[in-house]
């Protein structure tokens, strides 16, 4: 005998942990969002853990408009789910995560109380944290602030960019899921208060708050470049044009802030205590690149301030 699990998510970030659990468990039914234009061709298309629910043959997919809407929410009762599974998915109301039998619990990608919000793993590389990881909590009225179930750490090499972190938390996601269902599943799970004390917020970001400053010290540059990168990406204006800034790295060189040096090798700039080297950018109509494709060639201003 097994439990009975829905699973609701939406991101690519979801969709191993809907693998390990149908693979090991057995997942009855999938919420996640309405299909929405995707690429370039702007196709109507399902989200990835909608893709990969109907790939593995998942019978009962829901993509509600709204989770408060009444038909919805009958049909999450029908369903009578012993567990609910959220990843990357919306705030589910009292109504719907108090029909689980045994418990409703979200995996956020944070060691919480540290990070709760909505991008977790930017702020944890925006911080500098060496050590982070994930955490299932069981859900109540107050985003992120549910009881805890289990936590998986993981260290962050120095230089690991968000979407290096975030590809590393995964599978470590993935396997978390299935170790909280299963010991909801055998009642061996004690679940234990979070420290509110401790807590630290991780709103969303937004582009217009990219923009890299280049008057603070390089090693918090550096981390707002890496907590950024790939999406929402940091930005800076050298004469008149947007730069996109993906990596950097430090650099010796008595540099003012903002002030930029370009060699044939090296794109520096000066922040309030040192420099740093620009190790991946993207110029305006050019794809992302490492500093040494950007340089060759370049015909550029190659002396200035950065803004």
């Amino acid at each position: 005998m097994s439990p009975r699990i829905v699973f609701m998510g939406t991101a690519d970030f979801a969709v191993p942990a809907f693998e390990a659990l149908h693979t090991s468990l057995g997942v009855h039914a999938v919420v996640t969002l309405p299909d929405a234009p995707r690429g370039r061709g702007q196709v109507l298309s399902p989200t990835p853990v909608g893709a990969a629910a109907a790939n593995a043959g998942i019978d009962t997919i829901l993509k509600p408009s709204s989770l408060r809407d009444a038909d919805f929410q009958e049909q999450i009762r029908a369903l009578r789910p012993d567990i609910i599974c959220v990843i990357a998915f919306r705030i589910l109301p009292r109504s719907v995560y108090s029909t689980a039998r045994l418990g409703a619990f979200n995996v956020h990608a944070s060691l919480l109380p540290r990070h709760r919000g909505a991008a977790p793993i930017h702020h944890a590389i925006i911080s500098g944290d060496t050590h982070t990881g994930v955490t299932s909590f069981l859900l109540n009225d107050v985003v992120d602030t549910g009881t805890i179930l289990l936590q998986r750490g993981i260290d962050v090499p120095d230089g690991t960019t968000t979407g290096e972190l975030y590809a590393a938390l995964m599978p470590l996601a993935a396997q978390c899921a299935v170790d909280t269902a299963q010991g909801l599943f055998e009642g061996t799970l004690v679940p234990h208060p979070q420290d509110d004390t401790q807590a630290t917020p991780a709103p969303k970001i937004f582009r217009e708050q990219c923009r890299i400053d280049w008057n603070a010290p390089r090693h918090i540059v550096r981390n707002f470049i890496h907590g950024m990168s790939p999406v929402p990406c940091a930005w800076s204006v050298f004469h008149n044009d947007v730069v996109k800034v993906y990596r950097a790295a430090f650099a010796d060189a008595p540099l003012s802030v903002g002030q930029v040096d370009i060699s044939d090798s090296q794109w520096l700039v000066g922040c309030s205590d040192g420099a740093l080297a620009l190790t991946e950018i993207q110029l305006p109509n050019k794809r992302a690149m490492a500093i040494s494709d950007v340089l060759r060639g370049y015909r550029g201003n190659r002396q200035g301030v950065m803004q």
